[in-house]
Formats: structure tokens, sequence, C-alpha cells
């Protein structure tokens, strides 16, 4: 669908507060999604942006308020919420899921449909025109979402031998759609003990470990991944039969309890043990979730889910119920649900239990490193867009003699701190230090030095001073200069250009009565232009923007913002880059009545 970038792209716009919430009421119905779920998936700050596909099918675009991609519906009036890739890797579950050989997976993402013969793991139960993600297989665990498409047929006919298309693929990782957002990488893949039960094909279609898949021959010689179908060929290709699926470790109703009981034990003596009186009471199910499912064991990973559910107790209230006789924790009754009022982390029990390597350490582990690995893009991605800018002298007119006599090169470009340099040491050179007052320099007493700084007085009237100090002359001598500016963005190409650079102004003013409203000046030598401004800060500000010409001015355009937005403003500029020095701000409204 997205192979070939979307074309007739409008500009995006915000949505409004109440088609925010009806579209996300729409998506928790739909994929029957709590809340706080449904909150991230459909963030504050979306944007709607229409397109059409290289087909030619109308299409409309829910992004995120920094352009990622999150949603997209096909056809005229759909009302399909299809999620991207980056919804899935936020929320990996929200989907059911077929997984295929990592062979097939550039083959998805070159724009082919899957293949029947090229299905390693379904869900039980999976109807035609179902929406599905597609995964690489993993051993043991389910692998990041990286294609979303639509079943063909049902999963009951996915028998051995079954052959044509089984999902018809929408938007894959690495297409166009894709490039729209930040281009992340995917997650880790998720332990399968944490999912959805799910079942291999009849074909025994499991990779060996390690085992290389099998390409099938086409009859002009050329190699294909098993399961794969070009969009435009719907030829069928042999079912992967590498080896025999693995032996399944299934665990029984009680060793799940058992588990279970021994993850509490571990929550008792580590992380409920140090827990202030202030927290308690807790609610049953947060108690659960947040303490005893990280407990379980790192090692449980059988094909049976280690969960209420799977156990013989079959609800969490006669887990806890059972604790409390055996005197592990004390609930009181409340509705709709009971609570723990007091956890015992010195019973006997819990003293005895043998530490084990955890599932909530190792999501934490994962957690950390991926954060580390996120910190150190967004390092680099800051890299990449700093500017460093430097201010430059070239000597001219009056200057070119000094330099000269000085033994500088007359055509070279300085900074103010050689120019500094340069000074001293024609002063130290020419012995030009006041006796008297050392921070003083005799400019009486050295022609070239005199006329250099100073203009005739037959020109300007004002007779030249005979003494001044070191940083007047520094900055006299700058202003009878040529001014240059070097300005260079991460490792690219340094830019030097003719004139002075003058700071981004941010000023804030009332326009149209008593509307204030905020104007950018002075960004196209940062590199910036005024659509990339203008559409940005309508998205951060959700407020109008627009772009005109500066008034009694030939060149130069002005960006203005509805309302008083200095503060998204300046951090839209830090984040391109602008060194804060090179940004001036101001409030004139005060000044109005």
């Amino acid at each position: 669908m997205f192979k070939k970038p979307p074309s007739n792209l409008k500009t995006s716009a915000p949505l409004r507060s109440s088609d925010r919430r009806k579209l996300k009421q729409r998506v928790a119905q739909r994929f029957a999604l709590d809340p706080e779920i449904a909150d991230l998936l459909v963030p504050d700050g979306l944007l709607s942006m229409k397109f059409s596909t290289h087909t030619g099918e109308p299409g409309l675009f829910y992004l995120a308020a920094d352009g990622g991609p999150l949603w997209f519906t096909i056809g005229k009036d759909s009302d399909e919420m299809i999620p991207t890739v980056y919804t899935l890797w936020k929320h990996p579950t929200l989907l059911p899921f077929v997984s295929t050989p990592a062979a097939v997976i550039p083959v998805l993402t070159g724009g082919a449909d899957l293949m029947a013969p090229g299905i390693v793991e379904r869900p039980h139960a999976l109807q035609a025109n179902s929406l599905v993600c597609v995964t690489k297989y993993e051993r043991d665990a389910r692998g990041p979402p990286l294609a979303v498409g639509h079943m063909l047929v049902d999963a009951e006919r996915l028998t051995d031998g079954a052959k044509g298309k089984a999902v018809t693929i929408l938007h894959t990782w690495k297409d166009h759609l894709w490039s729209m957002g930040d281009k992340g990488e995917p997650p880790a893949p998720v332990p399968t003990a944490a999912q959805e039960e799910v079942e291999f094909g009849e074909g025994d279609n499991e990779p060996k470990e390690g085992a290389t898949p099998r390409m099938s021959e086409d009859p002009d010689g050329t190699s294909e991944a098993p399961g794969t179908s070009t969009n435009e060929s719907a030829s069928e290709h042999p079912v992967m039969q590498e080896a025999d699926s693995p032996q399944e470790t299934k665990f029984s109703p009680e060793e799940v309890s058992a588990i279970l009981r021994t993850s509490l034990l571990q929550a008792l003596r580590t992380s409920l043990s140090s827990l202030p009186l202030s927290v308690f009471p807790i609610p049953a199910t947060t108690f659960y979730a947040s303490y005893i499912l990280p407990a379980r064991p790192a090692s449980a990973t059988p094909t049976t889910p280690i969960d209420i559910k799977h156990s013989a107790f079959k609800s969490l209230a006669v887990l806890l119920r059972q604790s409390e006789k055996q005197g592990l924790l004390k609930l009181k009754d409340a509705r709709p649900d009971v609570v723990i009022t007091a956890v015992f982390p010195d019973h006997a029990d819990v003293v005895a239990h043998t530490l084990h390597r955890t599932v909530g350490e190792i999501e934490n582990r994962k957690k950390r490193e991926q954060e580390k690995s996120e910190k150190k893009a967004q390092e680099e991605g800051e890299k990449e867009k700093s500017m460093s800018i430097t201010e430059l002298w070239k000597p001219h007119s009056g200057s070119v003699k000094f330099f000269q006599e000085a033994g500088m090169d007359s055509s070279a470009l300085y900074t103010v701190s050689e120019i500094k340099t340069t000074l001293d040491g024609y002063i130290a050179a020419h012995d030009l230090v006041n006796k008297a007052e050392q921070q003083y320099i005799n400019v009486g007493d050295d022609a070239l030095l005199r006329t250099t700084l100073y203009a005739p007085s037959g020109k300007s009237g004002a007779q030249p001073p005979e003494f001044a100090k070191r940083g007047e002359l520094v900055s006299t001598l700058c202003g009878r200069m040529q001014a240059f500016y070097k300005i260079q963005v991460g490792n690219g190409e340094a830019l030097t250009k003719k004139g002075q650079l003058h700071p981004i102004s941010v000023v804030v003013k009332i326009r149209q009565g008593r509307k204030a409203c905020t104007l950018i000046t002075g960004y196209e030598p940062f590199f910036l232009t005024s659509g990339t401004i203008a559409d940005t800060l309508r998205a951060q500000c959700a407020s109008a923007t627009s772009v005109s010409p500066i008034a009694g001015r030939a060149a130069g355009e002005e960006v203005m913002v509805q309302g008083k937005q200095t503060k998204p403003v300046v951090n839209f500029l830090l984040g391109m880059g602008v060194p804060k020095e090179w940004i001036e701000t101001a409030d004139l409204t005060g000044k109005k009545k």
C-alpha cells in the first residue's frame, strides 16, 4: 500500500478536542482498550492529514504532535482505524498476530503479500477480513509487529498444504508511511509466557534453531522467500518444511498456582518488604499487577501463561484469601474489590524462600537498555542539528594598513580573540601602555593606531582620545572592519557569509484589536524556512499560524503565531539547534493600551 509515497498530501490540521475524544472512544471500543491505553494511542495534539495512495484511493492519516503517523484509514468514508507499526510498538498486543520466518520479512517490506505457506504461528481462531499484524518468528517469544494487513481466509483453512495468499499487506516497517515517523528500530521480542496462546500450522512450519529457510526456485531461475507473493503476481510457492515442531512445555493449573505462590513469596522478601505504611491499603488488582506478576521466575517459559486464569485458583480473591489464612498478608473487604492492608515479610515461608531471577528484572533491564539507546539516539540527533556560529571580521579600508604593519594577512578573516591578540602584540611592540594607569593605552602616541581607529577630525569633527581601555579599542577596531559570519550545522560543511548576523527576533505584540500574537523574524540565515516554522508551531501550539512579507523591508518573511507563544517558539528554535544567545525575545503587549 505504501511501497510508493502517498500523493495529494494536504496540510495537516489539529483535531478538535471533541473529535479527538470521539476518535479515542471509537478506538477503545474497537480494540477493547482501557482508558489509559487509549490515551496513549490517541494522544493530545493529534493531527489529521488527507492523502491518496499511489493507486488513487483516498485516505486519512492521524499524526502525533511531532508528525509521527499513528493511525490511518483507506477508502472514502471508511471508519476502519488501522494502526501503524509505531502504534503497535507502543501496544504490541493490540492486534492478533501471525508470525513468519526472518527470510520473508524483507520480501514483505518490498511490497509482497504473505502467502499461506509462510505462516509459522497463528491464533486459535482468526476470521477472514480480520486486521492482523505480522511478526518475525522468534523461538519462545513474540517478535515486534513489522507489518499490518487483512486476513484473506479463516485461520482454520490454513492447514497442511494450504496455498494462496493468506494476508494482504497494507503497511510495513521501512515503507513510505514508516518513513514519515522517527524511523526508530523495532522493540525487542516479548516472551510468549506473557502473551496469548498461539498454535503452529499443521504443516509444522516452525524453523529449526539456526536453520536457514529454504528458498523456492522460480522457473526463470530466480530465488524467492517461501510464503510470499508480490502484489503484481498471485503465484504460489511450496510450503517450507524445515523441522518438526519442538516439544511444547505445558504447566498444569496446580503448577501455575505453585509458581504464583512462589512469586508472592519473592515479592514479600524483596519489593514488598521495604514499602512504607503510607502505601497501604493496596487494591488487589494493583497488588497482583505491580508485585506478584513481576516477581514470576524468569526461567518459567512454558506455552501456558503464568497467570490467575490458568491456575487452580481461577480468581485473584481465592489466592489472596488463602495467603491471608497462611499469615502472609492481611485483607479488608472493600467495593468493588478487596484491598491488602498489611504484609508480613518475616513469615517463616518468606524467610525460607530462595530468591530467583524474575520477569520484572528482565523487563526493567530491557527498559533501561531501551532508554539508554533512545537517549543516545536523541543526543546524536541533537548533535546533528546543533549549530556553531562564529563571528568574523576582515581588514577593510583604514584597518588594512594596521594589519600589514602588525605582520598579519590583510585578506584573512579573524575572530574577536585573534583581533585582540593582534592588537595586544602591536601595543607591546610600540610600548603604548600608559605608565601611570596600565589599563589604558596611549592612543595619541601612535599615528597609525590613531588614524586606524578614529576618523580624521576633518570628517567627524571630533578629536580622537589621547588614551583608551583595551576593550574599547578592540570594539572600535572591529567596527572599522568588514563583518562576516560562519555557520555550521552538525558535521556538515561550514558556510561563511558576508555581513553581520543578527539574532532571531521573537516578539509578542497586539494585533487586530486585543488579540496578542507572536512574531518571528530573522530566521533565514539559520537554515530555517517559513513553512517548517509555521507547520510545526501550528501543531505544537495548537494555534493558527501565517506567513507574510515583513512590512517596510524589501526581503524577508515574518511568521505569526496566534497568542503569547514565546516559550514554545524558543523551545522549537532550540530544538532546531539555534544557540540560545542567538534568540532575542520581547513582550510589547504591556506598552499598548
